[in-house]
């Protein structure tokens, strides 16, 4: 058996290559104001993908998928709770895999889906983005 395979079998974690996101789950919680609203941000960094959570208060009413694809210039996306007449989860997933090229998986949870409000919201998301790329 060779060294790495040796280590591995051992329980060492792996190194990854260089360049690469680290593995495992990375979790980063922020806030900001969109107009008079205090909103919340969770988000959860996983090897490919992000989860992300925005609200006010603790819920989950609502989750989109997003991704890249070779076949279209508009990232896929599908809802897979809540509403599905409330595309708000679903388009900003779409924005954010996009942006990352990554699979995104949005929980938009706050009433205000005026797209002035939104853009607030995504702007602040993308403060954060890059002021700690490795949370994302």
């Amino acid at each position: 058996m060779e060294p790495q395979q040796q280590a591995e079998a051992a329980g060492s974690p792996r190194q990854a290559p260089e360049g690469a996101a680290p593995a495992g789950i990375s979790l980063h919680d922020f806030c900001g104001r969109a107009g008079e609203q205090l909103v919340h941000f969770h988000a959860m960094r996983l090897r490919d993908s992000l989860f992300l959570w925005v609200g006010a208060e603790p819920a989950l009413r609502s989750l989109a998928v997003a991704m890249c694809s070779p076949h279209d210039s508009i990232p896929v996306s599908t809802s897979l709770l809540g509403d599905a007449s409330d595309t708000t989860s679903n388009s900003l997933a779409q924005r954010l895999a996009r942006k990352t090229k990554k699979q995104i998986f949005v929980s938009y949870n706050l009433q205000n889906t005026d797209s002035s409000f939104i853009l607030h919201i995504e702007n602040r998301i993308k403060e954060e983005m890059i002021a700690f790329p490795e949370k994302f």
